[in-house]
């Protein structure tokens, strides 16, 4: 995901400090991982080094003084740009998982075991989500974002599950290379 490209359509919203920006990033991409304030404040000013936002001022309201950013016309078209780029399916997969099975394969260790570990912590990780969007009160944001996160989670359960089924032929082809 790029920081750069969702504070842009954050600021298309209109003018926001770094704090506010950072709060409803972590409220709008609720399965994300939150961003911290320093990556924030960072991205801001690679904006306005781009001139791709700009300070509209800066003011106090009872606390530290805070700058206020605003996206540019060159903002609002990179962004318009960005969010009509079709994202291209990975080239490459590498998957942590099928390494370690690979590895567990290699260092006569448990790729069985491993793999029903993995199981287990993936059907944690859906139950989680599967009541973060079944809450009362779920926004659909949430509910999308949580459908996302268990599509892909169940795609990587059904490959586990064909991968141990797997295991015997598998070893015997690493363990000739």
């Amino acid at each position: 995901m790029s920081t750069r490209h969702i504070l842009l359509g954050l600021l298309a919203t209109g003018p926001s400090h770094g704090y506010d920006l950072k709060r409803r990033h972590d409220a709008r991409f609720p399965q994300a991982r939150p961003l911290a304030y320093g990556q924030v404040y960072t991205t801001l000013q690679r904006l306005v080094r781009d001139g791709l936002a700009e300070v509209e001022g800066t003011d106090a309201d009872h606390g530290p003084e805070r700058t206020l950013y605003r996206a540019t016309a060159k903002g609002a078209d990179e962004l318009a740009r960005w969010a009509r780029e079709v994202t291209p399916p990975a080239p490459f997969v590498a998957n942590e998982i099928f390494a370690k099975v690979v590895v567990a394969i290699l260092a006569a260790g448990d790729p069985e075991g491993y793999l029903r570990d993995q199981r287990a912590a993936h059907m944690a990780r859906m139950r989680e989500l599967t009541a973060v969007k079944t809450a009362v009160g779920a926004d659909l944001s949430t509910v999308l974002s949580a459908d996302y996160a268990l599509t892909h989670l169940d795609a990587d359960l059904r490959w586990m599950t064909t991968t141990a089924a797997r295991l015997a032929p598998l070893t015997a082809e690493v363990d000739k290379t």
